[in-house]
C-alpha cells in the first residue's frame, strides 16, 4: 500500500492527544450506533480496521475484500459512511489544535525557552543580536501585517457547521480543568456526545450555490468568532515580552511602545475578475455589512464598559477635555436621556459611555436602512467618522490616567482601543479586482465618446501612455454620463464610482487596493487610473495632485513575473503616475501570483520566478524613493503557495521584506486559523514574529544569497520547467487525463463558491481551469502533482557527482528558500498517495490514456521522494517535522477508503451521466459530492 515515504514511528509524548481522538471516535460510534443503526456503524470499523491493517502490511486479499464491501453499498449506506468519516476527521482536527494549544500553554509556564515564534522568544533572540530598543522601536513603527481573507471556494463546511465544531471545541477545552470530579466530567462528556449528535443530523453539503452575500457573511463569521479576541490579546502578549526583555522608562511606561500594525483585508464581495456575481451594488453591500459587524462590536464593549467604569464625581475630578467634549455634547445628551437629564449625573464615565452607545446606535439604524435598500442621509447624533470615536475612547483614557488609574484604563478599555484602531468603521480594507482587458475596453470605448481616439486600442504602448498621461494631467471637468455606453463599460465605471461613495458613507480606509490582475504593460495600470481620474478619484485640481485610490499590478504567469522590471520602470518614469504616487504615501503595491505561476510553468519554476521577481522589484523601487509593499496571492496547498507562514515569510529574499507583508488567506485556512481565538492568537502571532525577523534587514545589516547557489537554482529551474511543460503541454493525453482521472469535474457541483470553475465555460484548456480546481482535482486524487512534479527532476539533473550532491546538501541547511522550498515539497508528497492515483487514472475512458500519463507521473513522484531524502539526508519524508508527519500519518488510514469509495462513487455517477435523461438525476451524485468534502477535511490544505 505504502512506498517508502512514510512513517511507522508514533511519539510517545501525544499521549493526551491520543486519549482525546479515542474519546472523539467513541463518542461518534455512539452517535453513530444509535442514529445510523448498528449496519453503519459495523461497515466503518471494517473499513477503519481493514485499512489500518493494510498501511502495515500489503494484503491483496484483504483490498479485495474491502473492495466487494464498497461495490455493495448502496446511496444511503455509502452517504452514512461518507459523513461518519468526515465528521471524524473534524473531530480529529479539534482534538489536534486543543492538544497544540495546551503544549503550548505548558511551555509558557515553564522556564525553558517557549516555541519557535513566540513574540517571547523573538525577543530574546533580539536581545542575544544586540537589537538595542531603538532598533526594536523602528522596526515596529514600520511593521504592517496583513492578512486578506478571500472566498476562493476550496472551503466545502457550511458557516452552520462551523458554529457546531466551535461549540465542541469550547466544550472540550472544559475537559481540560483538572478541578474537575467524576460528574462533572462525566456531564461534559455528555455533552460533546449531545454535540456530534447534532452534527450527524446537521447537513454538511449546501443545497444551494452561495451567493455573494452569503461567502460575505461566512468571513464575518471568524471575526465574530475569535478575532475581536484575538487582536487585543495578540498585543498584550507582544507587550509582556517586551517588558521581559526590555523593561521599562524611568516613567514607568514601557521601553518601547507598540503602535497598530494589524490591518485585516478582504477579497468577498469585491473581487470581479471572473465572478459575473460581483457587481457594484454587491460591493455597497460587502462594505456596509462589515460596518455593521465593527459596530455591533463596539456596541458590546461599550455597553460592558458602561457597567465597569462606575466612577463618582464626588471621588475623583476627570480632566478638563473630557467635561469639555461632555458639555459640547448638549444635544447629544438630550437625545441619549430624554426626560431623565440628571441620569448619571454623578457618574461621568458612565453618561459619557452612554452617549457613545447612543451615537453608535445611529450608526447602526443608519447602516441597516441603507442595506434595506433605502436611502437615508446622515445623522446629527451619529457618529461622522471612526476618528470621532477614536477621540473619545481616547478623551476617557487620559481622563483615568489623569486621576491615578492607569492600570484600570490598561484594562478593557485598552482592548477596546486596539479593536478601534485596527477595525474603524470599516472592519477590513476591501480590496477591488478586476482583470486588464475590461479596463481596455472601457477606455477604448471611453477615448472614442470623449473625443480622445478613434483607436484607443490599436495604439502601440507608447502611444497609449502618452495619451493616458497626457488626461491625468488635466483638470478634470467632465461630468461622466453612463447612458449610451456598453454595459460591461458602464458597470466597469460604476464600480470607480462606488469607491468615492463609499469612501464618504463609511470611511476613507473602506478600500485597500485595486488589484488588476494579467497585468502586462504600464498601461493595464494607467488605463485603471485614467478611469479613477474620470470618477473623481485622482488626478490634478490646478493646483495639485490628489490620489484617492491605489493601484496593484498582479503578475501572475511565469512570462509576467519576468516582465515587472519593464512596467514597473515604465510606470515610476512616468510623471503624472509618480505624482499621484507621491500624492497618496508614495508606496507601491505589487502582488505576486502563486496559483497561476505554478499552473503555468511548475512548482520549481514559479517558486524561483517569484523569489527572483521580489529581488529585482525591491532593487528597482528603492532605486526610484519609492516604498513598496509586496502582496503574496497565496493559497492553502503548497501548489498555490501555501505552507507554514511563520517559514515562508522567513524564506524571502533577504534584504526585500522591509516590515510590510499583505498575503491572501484562502478556503478553508480560513477555518483552520481563524476559527478558534487560540489558534488565530498563535496563528496571527508566527506571522508578525516571521515578519519581525525577516525585517531585521531595515535596522542592521544581513547576508545577501550566495551567487553560487543562485547560479545553481537558475540551472535546476530550467530542467524542472522543461519536464513539467512536456507533461502538461506537450502529453496530447494529459488534459483528458486531468479530466478523467481526478473529479475535477464533479467538484465544480459542489455549492462551495460563487465563482465558475473556468474563465471561459466550456474551454478544458490548462489557461482557462482556475488554479483551484486544478490544484484541488489533483489533491482529491492524490496525485497532488502541483506541489511537486518537476523538483525530483530537476535534482536528479544536476545532481551529477558527489560534489553536486554535497553543495546541494550545503544548500539545504544553508539557505532558508531552498529548505522551505523542499520542506512543503515533502508535505506534499506525504499527502500524495500514488497507489490510490493509480486506481483513479483508471478512470481515463481510453486506455492509452492511463498508460501514456500515469507511469510518467508516478515515476516522478518516486524520483522526487529519493532525490530530496538524498538531499535532505533523512529517511523519510517529513522527518524533521516529527509532529506533521504523525498528524498526517493519523489520516491515512481513515483517508484511504474515502479514496476507494470516491473512485467507486465516480464510475457509477459518470456511467448514469451518459445513460439517464438529461431531467434525471443520478442517485449517485449527493454520496459524491459528500466524499469530496470528507477528503477535503482529511486532508486540510487541498486548495
Amino acid at each position: 500500500m505504502s512506498t517508502i515515504k512514510k512513517s511507522k514511528s508514533s511519539n510517545t509524548q501525544d499521549k493526551e492527544l491520543r486519549s482525546r481522538v479515542k474519546l472523539f471516535g467513541n463518542l461518534l460510534g455512539t452517535v453513530l450506533k444509535a442514529q445510523a443503526g448498528e449496519n453503519v456503524l459495523e461497515t466503518v470499523e471494517k473499513l477503519r480496521k481493514g485499512y489500518i491493517r493494510l498501511r502495515k502490511e500489503e494484503n491483496p486479499r484483504l483490498q479485495a475484500k474491502l473492495d466487494r464491501l464498497i461495490h455493495k453499498l448502496d446511496p444511503e449506506t455509502t452517504t452514512h459512511v461518507l459523513r461518519a468519516f468526515s465528521i471524524y476527521f473534524s473531530l480529529v482536527n479539534i482534538a489536534e489544535e486543543t492538544f497544540r494549544h495546551q503544549q503550548r500553554r505548558k511551555l509558557c509556564r515553564k522556564t525553558a525557552p517557549p516555541w519557535t515564534g513566540s513574540f517571547s522568544e523573538t525577543l530574546t533572540d533580539f536581545m542575544v543580536q544586540d537589537i538595542s530598543k531603538d532598533q526594536l522601536q523602528d522596526l515596529l513603527n514600520r511593521l504592517s501585517y496583513a492578512p486578506v481573507f478571500t472566498a476562493h471556494p476550496t472551503e466545502a463546511k457550511r458557516r452552520t457547521i462551523l458554529e457546531t465544531l466551535r461549540r465542541i471545541y469550547v466544550t472540550s477545552e472544559k475537559l481540560q480543568d483538572p478541578r474537575l470530579g467524576k460528574d462533572e466530567r462525566r456531564e461534559i462528556k455528555q455533552e460533546l456526545e449531545n454535540q456530534i449528535q447534532i452534527l450527524w443530523k446537521t447537513d454538511e453539503v449546501r443545497v444551494n450555490r452561495p451567493q455573494v452575500r452569503d461567502e460575505i457573511r461566512n468571513g464575518l463569521f471568524y471575526f465574530r468568532e475569535s478575532l475581536f479576541e484575538a487582536v487585543p490579546a495578540l498585543y498584550r502578549t507582544l507587550e509582556k515580552a517586551i517588558l521581559k526583555n526590555y523593561g521599562t522608562n524611568e516613567d514607568g511606561q514601557l521601553a518601547v511602545k507598540v503602535p497598530n500594525f494589524l490591518k485585516f483585508g478582504s477579497w468577498i464581495g469585491g473581487d470581479r475578475d471572473g465572478n459575473p456575481y460581483v457587481k457594484p451594488e454587491t460591493t455597497e453591500q460587502a462594505v456596509r455589512l462589515q460596518a455593521h459587524e465593527i459596530i455591533i462590536e463596539y456596541l458590546k464593549r461599550i455597553t460592558r464598559l458602561s457597567r465597569t467604569l462606575t466612577y463618582s464625581s464626588q471621588l475623583v475630578k476627570i480632566s478638563p477635555a473630557l467635561e469639555d467634549s461632555m458639555q459640547q455634547d448638549d444635544q447629544i445628551s438630550m437625545a441619549t436621556f430624554g426626560d431623565k437629564q440628571d441620569r448619571f449625573s454623578q457618574e461621568p464615565y458612565r453618561r459619557k459611555l452612554y452617549m457613545m452607545r447612543f451615537r453608535l446606535e445611529q450608526n447602526l439604524k443608519i447602516i441597516r436602512k441603507r442595506l434595506d435598500g433605502k436611502v437615508i442621509g446622515t445623522s446629527i447624533s451619529a457618529y461622522a467618522n471612526e476618528k470621532d470615536f477614536l477621540n473619545d475612547l481616547y478623551l476617557i483614557r487620559d481622563s483615568l490616567i489623569g486621576h491615578g488609574d492607569s492600570n484600570i484604563a490598561d484594562g478593557q478599555l485598552k482592548d477596546l482601543i486596539r479593536i478601534a484602531e485596527t477595525f474603524g468603521f470599516f472592519l477590513l480594507h476591501l480590496d477591488l479586482r478586476q482583470e486588464s482587458t475590461r479596463h481596455t475596453q472601457a477606455v477604448d470605448e471611453l477615448c472614442k465618446v470623449l473625443g480622445l481616439s478613434d483607436n484607443y486600442s490599436e495604439l502601440d504602448e507608447s502611444a497609449r501612455m502618452q495619451l493616458l498621461s497626457d488626461k491625468l494631467a488635466e483638470t478634470n471637468t467632465t461630468e461622466l454620463d453612463l447612458d449610451g455606453l456598453s454595459d460591461n463599460t458602464k458597470e466597469t465605471v460604476q464600480v470607480f464610482k462606488v469607491i468615492d461613495k463609499m469612501r464618504n458613507e463609511i470611511s476613507p480606509q473602506v478600500f485597500g487596493n485595486y488589484v488588476i490582475s494579467m497585468t502586462h504593460t504600464a498601461s493595464h495600470v494607467m488605463e485603471a487610473m485614467f478611469l479613477a481620474h474620470l470618477t473623481g478619484l485622482a488626478g490634478y485640481n490646478g493646483e495639485e495632485w490628489y490620489c484617492n485610490i491605489n493601484i496593484s499590478p498582479l503578475f501572475e504567469t511565469i512570462e509576467d513575473l519576468s516582465h515587472t522590471d519593464e512596467v514597473l520602470t515604465t510606470l515610476l518614469q512616468n510623471p503624472a503616475y509618480r505624482s499621484l504616487l507621491n500624492a497618496s504615501d508614495n508606496t507601491q503595491e505589487i502582488m505576486l501570483g502563486y496559483s497561476d505561476s505554478c499552473k503555468d510553468g511548475g512548482i520549481l519554476a514559479s517558486t524561483w520566478g517569484l523569489y527572483q521577481a521580489q529581488k529585482r522589484i525591491i532593487k528597482l523601487t528603492s532605486s526610484f524613493d519609492v516604498g513598496c509593499r509586496l502582496f503574496h496571492g497565496r493559497g492553502g496547498t503548497i501548489g498555490r503557495g501555501g505552507g507554514p507562514t511563520h517559514e515562508s515569510i522567513m524564506a524571502q529574499p533577504p534584504n526585500t521584506v522591509h516590515g510590510q507583508i499583505k498575503f491572501t488567506e484562502q478556503g478553508e485556512v480560513l477555518s483552520y486559523k481563524y476559527s478558534n481565538t487560540e489558534t488565530a492568537i498563535y496563528e496571527l502571532t508566527m506571522g508578525v514574529t516571521g515578519l519581525l525577523k525577516a525585517s531585521l534587514c531595515t535596522v542592521k545589516p544581513v547576508t545577501d544569497d550566495r551567487q553560487e547557489y543562485m547560479d545553481i537554482m537558475d540551472g535546476m529551474v530550467s530542467n524542472g520547467e522543461k519536464a513539467y511543460r512536456e507533461l502538461t503541454d506537450s502529453t496530447p493525453a494529459f488534459l483528458d487525463y486531468f479530466y478523467e482521472a481526478t473529479p475535477v469535474s464533479e467538484i465544480g457541483l459542489l455549492n462551495i463558491g460563487s465563482r465558475p470553475s473556468h474563465r471561459a465555460k466550456g474551454d478544458r484548456s490548462k489557461s482557462s481551469v482556475r488554479a483551484i480546481p486544478w490544484v484541488f482535482g489533483w489533491a482529491q486524487s492524490r496525485h497532488t502533482l502541483p506541489a511537486w512534479y518537476g523538483i525530483g527532476h530537476a535534482l536528479k539533473s544536476w545532481a551529477t557527482d558527489e560534489a553536486r550532491l554535497q553543495k546541494l546538501q550545503e544548500m539545504y541547511h544553508e539557505w532558508p528558500f531552498f529548505k522551505s522550498l523542499l520542506s512543503n515539497t515533502q508535505m506534499a508528497l506525504y499527502k500524495g498517495e500514488m497507489v490510490i492515483a493509480q486506481e483513479y487514472s483508471k478512470l481515463c475512458l481510453d486506455e492509452k490514456t492511463h498508460e501514456e500519463v500515469y507511469p510518467n507521473i508516478n515515476n516522478e513522484y518516486q524520483d522526487t521522494i529519493d532525490q530530496i531524502l538524498t538531499v535532505a539526508d533523512i529517511d523519510e519524508l517529513l522527518q524533521e517535522t516529527p509532529v506533521l508527519m504523525l498528524s498526517l500519518s493519523r489520516r491515512d488510514p481513515y483517508l484511504d477508503p474515502l479514496n476507494y469509495i470516491q473512485i467507486e462513487l465516480l464510475k457509477r455517477y459518470r456511467r448514469d451521466l451518459q445513460e439517464l435523461p438529461e431531467d434525471q438525476e443520478s442517485v449517485w451524485q449527493d454520496p459524491l459530492l459528500r466524499s469530496i468534502n470528507a477528503i477535503s477535511a482529511g486532508m486540510r490544505n487541498t486548495g
